[in-house]
């Protein structure tokens, strides 16, 4: 994908610059914070902003360790051997896999040594909310711009080495992926590519809950199968490919396909937050519609599961941290 980058001359953007992913030509100059919200969050489409971390902290390891290090997090263990595997005999995807609660600092030990890399170890959507972390300017700014309001979820920070790949899947919410160290790659399919790319089926949830969720696609879009999911050709044409650096924010709407790969060397830091849909949006987006009932159909695991997690007597604060990490 090329695009072509503009430095927004405007006093409220003065060191920005902003790309269409879905369309090569240069945003207007008068495009203010106001038109962008029209444009893109009440249409449902992706924005890139580039050049949110001028003269900003580094979120690296360290940065991390001093502001983070003794709290406690869930870690999710994906193992390098999944990504060879046919996704439809996957026990688990997402959120659903093995998860173990530990410190910041424990974990950054495991990006040191080379665990976190070599077993696919993985921080992922830890909220941020109680930390020191969670004021933090250059995430109010990310979030300004677009004028988003209604989030569902507090600011959840995304932290491992290179290699990882959260892989191709859809969210019922608008999303917000601001980038802050390493460099992540991004891939988009519109939600209109939905049976195209071979979703699971809302059914799954009724027999396994979380763990094999209907907003998971069956292919993997950079090696398909196409005699397996021969309909995976006709989406080919609407993808999107992205790389994030720092100081990078994406928004993705609800609906819209994304695969996220973490590259090149060292730490790789993101934060998310999802928002509410606009109702416009909202009653009009089978994909969003599917994913709850999906949710709907895997309430007894839910609630079975939160049983346990309440009348445990051992680490109960850590149960529900893990349960939290299904939804």
């Amino acid at each position: 994908m090329e695009n072509i980058q503009r430095s927004v001359t405007s006093s409220s953007h003065s060191d920005l610059c902003f790309f269409d992913p879905a369309h090569p030509e240069l945003l207007m100059e008068t495009f203010s914070d106001e038109l962008l919200h029209a444009r893109y969050i009440l249409k449902g489409k992706p924005i890139l902003i580039k050049g949110l971390l001028n003269n900003s902290d580094s979120w690296n390891l360290e940065f991390l360790c001093n502001h983070i290090g003794t709290q406690t997090f869930p870690v999710r263990t994906y193992g390098r051997e999944r990504y060879q595997q046919d996704k439809r005999q996957w026990k688990d995807m997402g959120s659903g896999v093995s998860v173990s609660s530990i410190t910041f600092e424990a974990y950054a030990d495991l990006i040191l040594n080379g665990d976190a890399h070599r077993y696919d170890i993985y921080l992922a959507r830890c909220s941020l909310k109680g930390t020191s972390l969670e004021k933090s300017p250059v995430l109010a700014q990310a979030e300004q711009h677009l004028k988003l309001s209604n989030p569902v979820t507090s600011q959840n920070l995304w932290c491992g080495p290179a290699g990882h790949t959260s892989c191709l899947h859809y969210d019922p919410m608008d999303g917000t992926l601001v980038q802050l160290s390493g460099t992540k790659q991004v891939t988009l399919f519109p939600p209109s590519q939905l049976y195209n790319l071979y979703p699971f089926s809302v059914w799954n949830h009724l027999f396994y809950g979380a763990k094999r969720r209907a907003v998971y696609s069956k292919v993997y879009p950079d090696t398909p199968d196409l005699k397996a999911f021969p309909k995976f050709k006709s989406a080919m044409p609407y993808r999107l490919d992205i790389t994030l650096q720092p100081g990078d924010m994406l928004f993705i709407p609800a609906g819209w396909w994304h695969e996220v790969t973490s590259v090149g060397d060292g730490v790789v830091c993101s934060i998310n937050r999802w928002w509410n849909v606009p109702l416009q949006r909202a009653l009009s987006n089978w994909s969003k519609l599917r994913a709850h009932i999906g949710s709907v159909l895997g309430m007894p695991h839910t609630l079975l599961d939160l049983l346990d997690a309440m009348t445990s007597s051992d680490r109960r604060q850590q149960k529900l941290k893990v349960l939290i990490q299904s939804f």
